[in-house]
């Protein structure tokens, strides 16, 4: 029985939740829930964004990831795609740290939704006054 090496890293943003792993190949298969990173992600953008902790700790094509992602639209997943990848780099090498955290990696983006008051139409949004 052969055991597979790799790191492991959760990231989280609004409601969408990754699951990161990383191994040590050539950087050039990325999966996300079964799909490729163009495939889940045609934006280039978007793929810019989620490839940003490799570039910031110059690891890019050093690793090959696995992700399953849940919950959220696709910014969401994106964004908790990047933080979980961010938080598997920092169990390759610790030292990567400072780098990460410079470049607001490691920060899980707190802003949500805000749920939605009685007697308003929205969170905040009132109905129009009328004086008469």
């Amino acid at each position: 029985m052969t055991q597979q090496h790799y790191y492991a890293g959760t990231g989280r943003r609004k409601t969408a939740v990754a699951r990161v792993r990383l191994i040590p190949g050539d950087g050039r298969v990325i999966v996300i829930n079964g799909k490729s990173l163009k495939e889940s992600f045609p934006l280039p953008a978007m793929e810019d964004n989620i490839l940003r902790p490799f570039q910031v700790t110059s690891t890019l094509g050093r690793f090959n990831a696995s992700i399953k992602v849940a919950g959220g639209g696709v910014t969401g997943q994106a964004d908790a795609i990047r933080h979980g990848i961010a938080r598997a780099l920092l169990e390759v090498d610790p030292s990567f740290r400072q780098p990460l955290k410079r470049n607001h990696l490691l920060t899980r983006d707190a802003r949500a939704k805000e749920r939605k008051k009685y007697g308003l139409v929205r969170a905040r949004k009132k109905k129009q006054y009328s004086k008469r």
